[in-house]
Parts: C-alpha cells; sequence; structure tokens
C-alpha cells in the first residue's frame, strides 16, 4: 500500500511541475526592456515589455518575468514601435516590358525592401486601376508576406506611363469607386498620378471616385504647361484628408510648397489646417533639401513619410523608409513625431486603425529599432547632401508575431548553448 501511495505521489508531483511548466510558457514571444514609442497611447520613449501571443500583443507592462515566454528578445537600449506603413510604394511588379509601375518591370516585389526597414505594411500607389487590381492581387497582395493595400488608380489601367496616364477617358469614376468598394479589405484609397495636361477633370474624376467609395485620394500633381495652380488644388478640389504626396519636390513642372524667397507658401499652411495630408513620398525625383530644410525651419512638417519605392527610388538618395525617417530626426523633427508619421498617422489617413499601434489585443506588426550617433550624410533626389548625427537602423522586425527580419539575431539562441 505504501508503495502504490509513493508512486501516486511522485506521479502527482510530476504531473504538477509539467503543468506548471506549461502554464509558466502564457506567450510565443517577449521583447524585454525596449524604450516604447506609441503616439496613439501617447507612449514616448517608455521602458516596457511586450508580450505576445498567436500573432496578438497579450501584454504590455513593466517586468513580465521571461520564464513565461517561449522565445525572449532583449530590447534594452533599443527603441520598440509599431510596424512602419508606408503608404507610397509602388510594387505591382511583373514582366510586361511596356507596364511600366502596372505589371511592369519599375515596380518592385515588395518582401525584398519592407522588413529589413522595419516596414510590416505597404501600399501600393495606384500602380494599378480597376482593369487590372485582381491581377495584382492575385500576384502580389496575396502571394506577399509583407500587408499589402492599394489606391487604385483612376486610370482603368493603372500606372503604365506615357500616354495611358493621359487618357481622361478611361478615367472612369463609377467603375473605379466599385472595385474599390468591393475590395476594401485592400483598397483605401484612389490615386491620381503623372497627368501633364493643363485642365481639372482629371482631379474632379479622381475625387468623384473618392467620394463614391468614401475614401481618400492621393494626389501626385503631374505637371503641365501653363502650371495649374497649387492654391487651387488644395483650397478648392481636394478634400479634408485627401493626400498631397510629393510634398518637398522642387520640379519645374508644378507649384512647389517654398517659393523662390525661400518662403512657405502661406496657403500651404491654410490647407494643412484644412485638413489636407501632406506626404513625403521621396522617390527618385520628388524631394530637395532645397525644399524640406526651409520648410521644416519654418514649422511645416509632413503628416506622413513615405518612400516611393521602387526601381528608381531604392538605390538613390531615398534608399528607404528609415533613411527618410532619419532625414526628419537631422532636421530637428522630434522623435516621436517621426515614429508617428510612419506609423499611426498613416493608419488613421488610410482608414486603418487596427495598425500603428502597441495596444494590448492588436496585431503584432512590430519594429524593433537602434538609434546610431556618428557622422552620416544624406542625400536628396538632386544629388545634394546634408550631414547629420543620427541615424535608424532596423533590428528586428515581427510580423503578426513572427519574426521576419533580424539583424544580429536578437530572437536567436547562440549555436553551442
Amino acid at each position: 500500500m505504501k508503495t502504490m501511495r509513493t508512486k501516486w505521489y511522485h506521479s502527482l508531483i510530476i504531473g504538477l511541475l509539467f503543468s506548471g511548466s506549461a502554464m509558466a510558457q502564457d506567450y510565443d514571444l517577449l521583447i524585454k526592456g525596449g524604450a516604447l514609442t506609441d503616439i496613439k497611447n501617447g507612449v514616448d520613449q517608455v521602458v516596457m515589455d511586450i508580450a505576445i501571443m498567436d500573432g496578438k500583443i497579450a501584454k504590455i507592462k513593466k517586468n513580465i518575468s521571461e520564464r513565461k515566454a517561449k522565445k525572449v528578445i532583449n530590447a534594452e537600449g533599443l527603441i520598440v514601435t509599431p510596424g512602419l506603413i508606408d503608404i507610397h510604394g509602388h510594387i505591382f511588379s511583373g514582366t510586361d516590358r511596356h507596364g511600366a509601375y502596372s505589371n511592369g518591370m519599375l515596380s518592385v516585389p515588395p518582401d525584398g525592401f519592407t522588413f529589413r526597414s522595419g516596414v510590416t505594411t505597404i501600399v501600393d500607389a495606384g500602380s494599378s486601376g480597376w482593369r487590372n487590381f485582381l491581377e495584382f492581387k492575385e500576384q502580389t497582395i496575396d502571394r506577399s508576406k509583407t500587408r499589402v493595400l492599394a489606391f487604385l488608380n483612376i486610370v482603368g489601367s493603372g500606372m503604365k506611363g506615357g500616354v495611358v496616364e493621359q487618357n481622361v477617358n478611361d478615367m472612369d469614376s463609377k467603375l473605379t469607386a466599385m472595385m474599390a468598394r468591393q475590395h476594401s479589405d485592400y483598397i483605401v484609397g484612389i490615386k491620381l498620378a503623372h497627368f501633364s495636361g493643363y485642365e481639372w477633370v482629371p482631379v474632379g474624376r479622381a475625387v468623384a471616385a473618392g467620394k463614391q467609395a468614401d475614401m481618400p485620394v492621393m494626389i501626385d500633381f503631374g505637371g503641365s504647361d501653363p502650371i495649374l495652380s497649387l492654391e487651387t488644388l488644395f483650397m478648392e478640389k481636394l478634400r479634408p484628408g485627401d493626400i498631397f504626396t510629393h510634398a518637398y519636390a522642387s520640379l519645374g513642372s508644378r507649384g512647389r510648397v517654398v517659393n523662390n524667397l525661400g518662403k512657405v507658401e502661406p496657403f500651404v499652411f491654410k490647407a494643412q489646417e484644412k485638413g489636407i495630408v501632406f506626404d513625403v513620398g521621396h522617390g527618385g525625383g520628388s524631394f530637395a533639401f532645397e525644399q524640406a530644410i526651409p520648410a521644416m525651419k519654418q514649422g511645416f512638417k509632413p503628416n506622413s513619410i513615405s518612400t516611393d519605392l521602387h526601381i528608381g527610388s531604392m538605390n538613390g538618395g531615398m534608399k528607404d523608409m528609415l533613411n527618410i525617417m532619419s532625414k526628419f530626426l537631422n532636421m530637428d523633427m522630434p522623435m516621436d513625431e517621426v515614429i508617428g508619421s510612419a506609423t499611426w498617422s498613416p493608419a488613421k489617413y488610410i482608414k486603418r486603425t487596427d495598425l500603428g499601434h502597441l495596444s494590448e489585443g492588436a496585431v503584432a506588426d512590430i519594429a524593433i529599432l537602434k538609434l546610431r550617433t556618428g557622422d552620416f550624410g544624406f542625400i536628396d533626389t538632386k544629388g545634394k547632401k546634408m550631414m547629420g548625427n543620427q541615424k535608424l537602423e532596423c533590428e528586428v522586425t515581427i510580423r503578426e508575431g513572427n519574426v521576419v527580419y533580424d539583424l544580429n539575431g536578437l530572437s536567436s539562441e547562440k549555436w553551442n548553448e
């Protein structure tokens, strides 16, 4: 009897130990000791732990026990932010020799450029139109690990360049809005780009589609001769919440926010107060320090920071999202505002408020960043250089709770331990 009782007791103890061990690992992943910056929740460089379970943020608090997690990342000395949101890229990559950005060779596959710079969501800025959005969805959106959303081009064939984007007859507000509404899980707005005629019809049709779909419009104001008025665009044509991209471009084919006297045009401040969203949209030809630096000194800051990623920008002055964010840090934009312009602000502009923040229950899209100090050079699209002493670098990117990029192996155990 004593032997049987002893065996039962041992079995009970072993069972409790195993049960306790299983219960102890409440989380899949734990990020320890990072300085959290989460604009939505009013958190700015506060050292907290983040616990992740089943792709969601399960707990945010100080001193969560490491024993409760299957994997631990030590983020001490690093900045922990929501996964970055890039609302202007061109990622409808394909083999159509005449497709330009629309299933052509000027766009790039997203996963090769997003995670390494902390971006977990990228919005394609009008590469597809209503005629070929489904192809874009099947080819890119459905096959990418990055979350891919889209602005739908008002031109039915999308951004194929040349005469295709000048075809006002293919700018159908009704069909564009119908496609946008049918696929509102992925389509977040309407895009107009590259139109070079001296007329307002394309803007009107894009805005009409935006009204019908209840979505914002993003405008890449192409250019015309004579130049159409930016003041008219902002104050009469666009609605609050509509987006003007390439805000700091210095082009001869369109107006500029900083005039020839080095002053920000007064109507630009009025437009921002009205609710027009000014997006960086750096790109390969649309960001100049001669515009950005005077604008920043006079208090005209971007509402959102974005890349305009494509083959013409990826290896130039643009490079990646963090390089652009670093430029604004070195133009004295506070860190919390820089991070907010790449997370919570763009999430609001595209009406995806499920993204861009670190809240318990939210999707675990997270970037862990390092702020390096030293002597760094930054280049604009005119080949001009600005020196700076701060530069952001991505250490780890997490998408839906999974580590998808790890620069220095912070999420890995040493090979001999």
